[in-house]
């Protein structure tokens, strides 16, 4: 961000020339707080503020959403922000696994120095004790999907895509948790988890063939029904997802 801000000081690259200088302070203001909304750390803060605006405008104006103030729409632009910057899980598969392996690496990486300078290994980033489809479904059941529920609701019909990819990423991660070894001497889903998501599939097949009232695309909260049923699983822990998720 600091070297984006020094070639703007250069005339030929600084496309806000002709703004006032309030304009461009203010200009200045809106970039570095929304490069600040990424910090994982301000997920959970981040989420609860933007809902309590969203129910609150809503109840103020019948039922509609109206951004009034300069702090309620930076808000909602630090959610998008942050969104995509967590957005590889809704993307098409090939691609969120291939985001997934580079990210994951990294953490090894991290793990390996940890370990080497006879530190505790943060969680995820040993590849003695590897987790990774336990670690994805807790990412979108306890970051991800939470989020970008919200916008959906926000911006229906313009996330309806991305979220249906989200949930089809989660039940593939998902069915492979028993088939991995190394998650099978851990804590393995039950007979129940599988029958529930086997109940979910077939919810959303239903709603794809037009059962939702909307054209065959599901709404913002249908797109994650039955997430209750089986995302509750022993073997995920919802603390280390808020820090050192990717």
């Amino acid at each position: 961000l600091a070297t984006a801000f020094k070639f703007l000081q250069e005339d030929e690259l600084n496309g806000a020339n002709e703004m006032p200088m309030k304009q461009k302070s203010l200009l200045r203001k809106m970039v570095i707080d929304l490069v600040l909304a990424t910090d994982m750390s301000k997920h959970l803060s981040l989420m609860s503020d933007i809902k309590t605006t969203v129910e609150s405008s809503k109840v103020a104006h019948n039922g509609k959403l109206v951004l009034e103030s300069y702090n309620e729409r930076m808000l909602v632009l630090q959610g998008i922000v942050h969104s995509c910057d967590i957005s590889s899980a809704t993307k098409a598969l090939p691609i969120y696994r291939a985001w997934t392996e580079k990210i994951i690496e990294e953490f090894y990486q991290q793990g390996d120095r940890e370990r080497e300078l006879g530190l505790s290994i943060s969680p995820m980033c040993d590849r003695n004790n590897p987790s990774i489809e336990k670690s994805q479904v807790g990412f979108i059941d306890f970051i991800v999907l939470p989020l970008w529920e919200t916008l959906g609701e926000l911006m229906f019909p313009f996330c309806q895509e991305m979220l249906n990819q989200l949930n089809e990423n989660r039940n593939y991660y998902f069915c492979r948790i028993p088939e991995s070894p190394r998650c099978s001497l851990s804590d393995p889903p039950s007979e129940q988890d599988r029958n529930n998501l086997n109940t979910v599939n077939e919810k959303r097949k239903s709603n794809r063939s037009g059962g939702s009232g909307n054209g065959g695309k599901l709404a913002p909260s249908a797109a994650a029904d039955g997430q209750g049923e089986i995302s509750d699983l022993s073997s995920i822990e919802e603390e280390s997802f808020a820090s050192d998720s990717p």
